[in-house]
């Protein structure tokens, strides 16, 4: 399988879908996604007055429960799509958003204590050079989250026979069909510590949802 994820195609599909981003989220995820995000975050024990990169950011979920967790950090947010950028930015007043490209960011060397990503990494088509750009940016001992789906399953494969069967009545039927198409190619936790350690990083927690089908990964620079 051979997912196209060139960036103007990517930006082009998440602007198409916004509006209705954070509805689809709820539905697709039989509205578990927020409350897996807190859970995940949890496990980083984000300390106040942090400085949190939030990449990926979508609509803008994860920095928002990053400030009630911590609501003493400073916390910025990439994503390459203006419109979820303009949606997570009315969300988030306290938040700064910019629109970039996770592999090429502007921000100095050693800026941030923690990177989050949720759900974006496998959107990227240069993995490594991203996970380069993540590696830079953070602060020595600082530390990487990075949630998505785990293990690919029998779960897994009851989770895409079902999204198939609610996709037929949704509009955008490319950006959900796009979803089971990069979640089954994406790496596994597994392949994903190697390439995290391949980057630098050295792994701290791996931990799993939903009979595996759900996973995070903390590592450490």
């Amino acid at each position: 399988m051979n997912v196209d994820k060139t960036p103007l195609k990517i930006e082009k599909m998440f602007d198409k879908i916004a509006c209705n981003y954070d509805f689809m989220n709820n539905i697709i995820s039989f509205f578990s996604h927020y409350s897996i995000k807190s859970k995940a975050l949890d496990y980083l024990n984000i300390k106040n007055n942090s400085k949190v990169l939030d990449l990926c950011a979508g609509s803008g979920d994860m920095g928002r429960i990053v400030l009630k967790k911590s609501p003493k950090s400073k916390v910025a947010g990439v994503d390459f799509s203006s419109k979820m950028i303009e949606i997570a930015q009315n969300k988030n007043k306290n938040i700064e958003y910019f629109i970039e490209d996770a592999t090429n960011l502007s921000f100095e060397n050693e800026s941030f204590d923690y990177v989050i990503c949720a759900f974006g990494l496998r959107n990227i088509q240069d993995r490594k050079r991203c996970l380069s750009e993540i590696y830079r940016v953070l602060k020595p001992q600082g530390k990487f989250l990075h949630l998505d789906f785990g293990e690919k399953n029998f779960i897994s494969k009851i989770y895409d026979f079902i999204l198939n069967f609610i996709i037929q009545f949704l509009k955008n039927k490319e950006a959900y069909y796009y979803l089971i198409e990069s979640k089954n190619e994406f790496p596994c936790p597994i392949e994903l510590a190697e390439e995290f350690e391949l980057a630098g990083f050295k792994k701290e927690v791996v931990k799993y949802f939903f009979f595996k089908n759900i996973s995070f990964q903390i590592v450490k620079k």
